[in-house]
């Protein structure tokens, strides 16, 4: 931990040497235009995937990327979160990320009725259970562990686009053309990125590869 303070007091001097002015806007003040909901494994930083600088994108992230959907109170981190970008900060897009090798979809997946293994992790996992349906669906003919959790990566991204939409607030911003919705897949070992946009009807739109 030491190490990597000294890191930071190195690299902190030297950057806010060369960008005064930069870091005393940001200290007045934050209006990012994006939110991102990411999942909180160590190997997917959504700020170095993406290349957001400081103050550009208002980040949240937890086991699989999930938003509950506004019913569930017992959840109200990620809400609470989505509620301040939208109502407060005012964010013009909200960029869902999924990924591969995603432990909370393989939670997910495993997870057996009547079968408790963690006090929390299965409890949050459980707001993917639609997306799991839908990945089992599309993968009848291939009905491998883990191509199912390939493939229920990308539907919990849709689905918490989904239950983004639930959200009166959101719905409503959508609906006025003030916000945008966006999905997006990183592929660890490939070092390649999908991305899709939502629409305000719940559909996702063309996928594109980078």
């Amino acid at each position: 931990m030491i190490s990597n303070l000294c890191a930071f007091i190195l690299a902190q001097a030297t950057i806010f040497r060369r960008n005064p002015g930069f870091y005393q806007n940001l200290a007045a003040g934050q209006h990012p235009k994006f939110m991102v909901i990411a999942c909180s494994d160590s190997r997917v930083c959504p700020t170095t995937i993406l290349n957001f600088r400081p103050g550009e994108a208002f980040v949240v992230r937890n086991i699989a990327n999930m938003v509950p959907p506004p019913e569930q109170a017992g959840y109200p981190g990620t809400s609470a979160a989505l509620e301040y970008a939208v109502r407060v900060l005012k964010v013009e897009n909200i960029l869902v990320i999924g990924h591969s090798r995603c432990g909370g979809i393989d939670a997910l997946m495993t997870l057996k009725e009547n079968t408790k293994r963690w006090r929390f992790i299965d409890n949050w996992v459980k707001i993917g259970i639609p997306a799991r349906a839908a990945a089992l669906e599309a993968t009848r003919k291939n009905p491998s562990l883990q191509h199912k959790c390939r493939t229920c990566e990308r539907t919990s991204v849709n689905g918490s686009l989904v239950n983004l939409l639930r959200f009166s607030f959101v719905k409503e911003a959508v609906s006025n053309a003030k916000l945008q919705l966006h999905g997006g897949y990183y592929n660890l070992a490939e070092g390649s990125f999908e991305y899709w946009k939502f629409g305000a009807n719940g559909k996702s739109g063309k996928v594109l590869k980078f």
